[in-house]
């Protein structure tokens, strides 16, 4: 049984201990799911692990009457979008795509962001959106009024004035970002449309604690808050990593508390990665091995095509049962098949030296890979697999010439 058909335990010590225990029975699972018979490469989740991180995420609306939606750019894989719906409000989408998913396989709200829109998809947008969200006046002049016949509530996306990402890459207010109204601007045009404005939204964070929403809020309510009375709604953006392990709930708990009595809003949050945190793993066989002047074991699956936030952000994944380089007895790099000559996943020990035909089980997989997840060099992509309640896995989509030459002319 899922979602409503289980008991939800009513305190956060009761969620997490459940929560332990499903992932604690986890990796027996992946493992044993490795070693049989499972063709791949292959994306597997884990349908209960999710639902845990479901469980952590309606605690948080049920201390607080927030809202909150998924964010489809980090994971989009909707059949587990059943489960998930039971939990959550809806999603947040950065486009027509997403926006139609939403729509069609989640079946609850959908509030669309994209720094700028497209006249030919406009009225498609509108058609799958409950909230569209301009990133400048110009997009809200040149659009607001078809929003407003189409029945969609308008927000206008604003720079809170603070960011803690320490990556460029990947912090929305770093210098000249072009994502979010500066203030200087916001002051300046809002009076002139505040009547057709139904919310604020701000998204500055990656992969953070509450603290850091605390320090980004005192930045936000300092520049804008003096315009939020009259309004229905404030999006706290993503970023959120609310069911890590160490998160402060109670932290961001208290913030979204005072900031609705205040101002008299609902708060929404959009999380991705919380979402699927752990949930998922990417099983790889390896084809061949091969020595210059250490072990080098090449898999079937690719740092660039299927991981390949390994090499943007860039970040070391976790294999099971591995250790850090010379940790363990025999040291091997992991290396994809593809032509780049850096499609290198990292340099990894094990107990027990490694063949041809062994799997590995790289962790925490179901987050932005496979939606960045590409066909370079006209590699397959991975499988979608999925552990049911019971431990059944079924795959539900398998991938192959069609997929790679249906993206070409």
């Amino acid at each position: 049984m899922t979602g409503a058909d289980k008991k939800i335990p009513e305190t956060i010590r009761a969620i997490k201990d459940a929560r332990k225990n499903s992932f604690a029975a986890a990796d027996k699972k992946f493992l044993e799911v490795a070693a049989g018979a499972i063709a791949t490469p292959v994306y597997l989740l884990d349908e209960t692990l999710i639902e845990e991180n479901m469980r952590i995420l309606r605690y948080v609306k049920d201390r607080t009457g927030c809202k909150i939606l998924h964010a489809l750019k980090a994971y989009a894989s909707f059949a587990t979008f059943p489960m998930m719906s039971i939990y959550l409000d809806g999603t947040c989408a950065s486009g027509l795509n997403e926006a139609r998913l939403g729509y069609e396989e989640f079946g609850k709200e959908v509030h669309t962001f994209g720094a700028a829109y497209r006249d030919k998809e406009i009225r498609q947008i509108l058609k799958y959106s409950d909230s569209i969200i301009f990133n400048s006046f110009y997009q809200l002049e040149k659009y607001g009024k078809m929003a407003q016949k189409s029945g969609v509530e308008i927000g206008l996306r604003v720079n809170p004035g603070h960011a803690e990402v320490a990556t460029d890459m990947y912090n929305p207010c770093a210098p000249y970002s072009r994502l979010g109204i500066v203030y200087d601007v916001f002051s300046k045009e809002f009076p002139k449309h505040k009547d057709i404005i139904s919310g604020l939204h701000f998204h500055a964070m990656c992969e953070q604690n509450s603290d850091v929403l605390e320090r980004i809020l005192k930045s936000f309510e300092k520049l804008f808050g003096p315009y939020i009375k009259g309004l229905k709604w404030v999006n706290f953006g993503g970023g959120h990593h609310i069911t890590r392990d160490d998160y402060d709930l109670e932290r961001l708990i208290r913030p979204i508390n005072t900031f609705k009595k205040k101002y008299g809003v609902q708060v929404y949050l959009e999380p991705g990665e919380a979402s699927v945190l752990n949930a998922g793993v990417l099983i790889s066989s390896i084809l061949d091995i091969v020595n210059n002047e250490m072990e080098i074991a090449i898999i079937d699956a690719s740092a660039e095509t299927h991981m390949p936030d390994v090499l943007l952000m860039p970040y070391r994944p976790y294999i099971m049962k591995s250790g850090q380089p010379k940790e363990k007895r025999y040291t091997y790099r992991i290396a994809g098949p593809s032509c780049l000559a850096g499609d290198v996943i990292g340099d990894y020990s094990f107990d027990e030296p490694l063949k041809r035909g062994d799997r590995l089980v790289f962790i925490d997989m179901a987050l932005y890979s496979i939606v960045k997840s590409t066909t370079f060099n006209g590699i397959n992509l991975p499988d979608i697999a999925v552990v049911r309640d019971g431990g059944r896995v079924e795959v539900v989509k398998r991938f192959g010439y069609k997929d790679y030459k249906g993206r070409q002319s």
